[in-house]
This record gives C-alpha cells, sequence and structure tokens, in this order.
C-alpha cells in the first residue's frame, strides 16, 4: 500500500527539531512537481550559467540551458558578460547550436542561419537581407511601403546576468532579487580570492538516475562521510568540521591534517569548503592541492540530473598532485553516486511519504526549506 497521501505529510518545519523537518517524498517523485521547479526555482533564482575564463575576448560565446529556455552567454564589445534567449526575433528559430563553456565559439555578431537576421553583441538588430527591405516578389505591396525594422524592439530577448568572481550567474526572472543578496557572505568570501587567475584544466559530466534534489541533499551533509568515504576522511579532522547555514548559501568546513601551500587559503589552519547556492551550484576547496573545482547539479527530469564537475588550476596542463585532486573528487563522486541512486530507488516505491533529518542535517533542512517556498510562492 503506498504511503503517498498528503494526511500523512506536512510542510517543513521552521526548526529542524520537528517532526516533519524534511520534504515530503512526493516532490521528489511527481513529474508535474519537476515542471513546477523549471519556473519556481530555476525561473525566479540566480542559477549559474558558466566561467568568465571561457569567453575572455569580445564575440566569444557559449550556451547554457536553465529550465525549458535555451541561453546564449556572450562576451560583449564593453567586455561584460551579456545573456540572450538563443531565439531569433524573427520567426523563432534557435540560432547557435549548442556549445559547451569548455569550447566556446567566437563571432563578431549574432547570426540566425535561418533567414540571416544579424545581431549585435548587445542584442540589438543590426542587419537583415534585402528580402526584408523590398517587396519585389509581393506584387501587392511596393518597396517604399515595406516597414523599417526597429533595431531595439526586433532585439534579442535579454537575460539578467551578474557575477561572482569568475562565476557569471543568470536570472530568468523580470524582477529578480539582487544576487548579493542570494549569495549573501560567499560572495565576499569567493570575490577575496584569486579564483579568476586559475585555469580551466578539467570537465567530467556525468548523468545520474535520481531526482538532483536527492543529490543536493547529500551533498549538503557529511553525516554519511565516515561509513561511505573512508579514503578521503582519512586526512580530515572530521571533530573541528563546521557547517554553516546562510539565507541562500552553506558551507561545510573541514579541516585537513596536513598543510597545502596555494592561493586560497582563508584561515590559518587549511580546510577544505564546500560551497553550496541554492538551488544547484557548488565550489570546491578540497585543501589537497592548489586549486578548485565546481559542480553544477542539472536536472534533466524527475529521474535524473547531470553533475557538470569542472576543475580550475593554476596551468591547465595537470601536474601528479593536481591529477590525484581530480581522483579524489571522482571517487567522491562515484561513492556518492551509489548512495543517492539507492535512494532514489527507495523512495520511488512509495513506502516513505516523509523522511526524518537529524540534528547535523541542518543544512539539509534549509535546502528543504528553500525548496518548500518556492512550491509555495
Amino acid at each position: 500500500m503506498t504511503q503517498w497521501d498528503d494526511s500523512q505529510t506536512e510542510h517543513v518545519s521552521d526548526d529542524i527539531t520537528d517532526e516533519s523537518n524534511a520534504l515530503p517524498a512526493r516532490y521528489f517523485t511527481e513529474p508535474d512537481v519537476f515542471e513546477m521547479e523549471k519556473e519556481k526555482v530555476f525561473g525566479r533564482y540566480w542559477v549559474y550559467a558558466g566561467h568568465a575564463n571561457a569567453i575572455k575576448e569580445p564575440g566569444q560565446y557559449f550556451t547554457r540551458d536553465v529550465g525549458n529556455r535555451k541561453l546564449i552567454i556572450v562576451r560583449g564589445h564593453d567586455g561584460r558578460p551579456k545573456a540572450f534567449d538563443n531565439v531569433c526575433a524573427h520567426r523563432g528559430s534557435k540560432m547557435v547550436e549548442d556549445t559547451p563553456m569548455t569550447d566556446p565559439g567566437d563571432a563578431s555578431r549574432i547570426q540566425c542561419p535561418y533567414h540571416l537576421w544579424t545581431y549585435d553583441l548587445d542584442g540589438t538588430l543590426r542587419s537583415t537581407p534585402r528580402s526584408f527591405e523590398e517587396a519585389s516578389l509581393n506584387p501587392d505591396l511596393e518597396d517604399e511601403d515595406v516597414r523599417e525594422l526597429d533595431p531595439e524592439e526586433n532585439a534579442l530577448n535579454a537575460v539578467n546576468v551578474d557575477t561572482i568572481g569568475p562565476f557569471i550567474f543568470v536570472n530568468l526572472s523580470d524582477d529578480p532579487m539582487p544576487l548579493e543578496e542570494q549569495a549573501g557572505e560567499m560572495k565576499d568570501r569567493l570575490e577575496a580570492l584569486p579564483l579568476g587567475e586559475y585555469e580551466h584544466a578539467c570537465r567530467i559530466v556525468s548523468e545520474v538516475e535520481c531526482n538532483w534534489k536527492v543529490f543536493a541533499s547529500n551533498y549538503s551533509e557529511c553525516d554519511h562521510c565516515q561509513s561511505n568515504h573512508q579514503d578521503w576522511i582519512e586526512g580530515i579532522q572530521l571533530d573541528e568540521s563546521e557547517l554553516e547555514v546562510n539565507d541562500y548559501h552553506w558551507v561545510l568546513h573541514y579541516t585537513h591534517e596536513e598543510d597545502v601551500d596555494d592561493e586560497l587559503r582563508i584561515h590559518d589552519e587549511h580546510e577544505a569548503q564546500f560551497h553550496y547556492l541554492w538551488p544547484n551550484f557548488t565550489v570546491n576547496m578540497y585543501g589537497t592541492a592548489d586549486g578548485y573545482g565546481t559542480y553544477v547539479i542539472d536536472p534533466i527530469d524527475t529521474d535524473r540530473f547531470q553533475l557538470i564537475a569542472d576543475y580550475y588550476f593554476e596551468d591547465a596542463d595537470l601536474s601528479d598532485e593536481e591529477e590525484e585532486f581530480v581522483r579524489t573528487s571522482r571517487q567522491l563522486q562515484e561513492e556518492d553516486f551509489e548512495l543517492v541512486e539507492r535512494q532514489w530507488e527507495g523512495l520511488k516505491t512509495g513506502a516513505l511519504a516523509q523522511a526524518q533529518l537529524g540534528p547535523n542535517e541542518h543544512t539539509v533542512h534549509r535546502f528543504h526549506r528553500l525548496a518548500q517556498e518556492a512550491y509555495n510562492s
């Protein structure tokens, strides 16, 4: 007998000590929830688009899908990153092919291949073919009666863009909260580090069979680390760890037994730092090499997500130490994939209506609260 019965569940509690402290299971398993999230989560909050170092020069661009929207992220002639819907203002054609951040395109202007409408890097309409200026094939219309197209009114649809250091974020809302409000202390902390001086060295993309929120919840706590990440915790002083929770951002601090000489040092003693920014972006500093990683937990549908892991070091060519950094990160990912896919198999059975969070899972509780607040907005 299934337990998918609203009478058995309550909204996520304000206090983690209350019994209903987790998101009801149906919000993970029901397809209509994912459709709602496209609007209420990914359509309203700031979402990571990519790294500024991928588009260092004007005209360089990459594409990014957010919810149902396909975006172009481009460096403008003014040197600033800009974002537009990858949709021509003429008849709605997709303009540029999917272009990953790791292999950016380069164009002085953006041109739709369908009817050759051409746009400047600020999105304004630059030119159209002669067939849109003359009525040579229309016997009922004279050339002088052809309407002149206004460059602004026929511009590409612009999307809100802001940055935290070298990290580019987009927001699909018409009137979003400021990025600095969503990021809180994370913005100041990351901008105090020389993250922009590091080069992209490696990308690993994995497709995982579970709801994206299952993995995000797992990432946000380390109660599972002792029994599931045994190799990694050998160098970690778990008793000196700290889980810090802010409004839309939390940090898992782990003190390393061995010190590392690098530019990402914040405190006197070196620590691993795992920053999570709602809804689906992380910055990882493992403390075992001079570099950092980012994760994007990118939902595909209710049952699957992509984990896009990018790694940055002082040089794009990996040293032995940096290769070990990536191997350690990959091992942690694969161990977590096994955990979350097992949890997903259980959630799909319908045997659990609402989970119970432990006292040290307050970061997970915050994540579930944010999801509930978004759904109810």
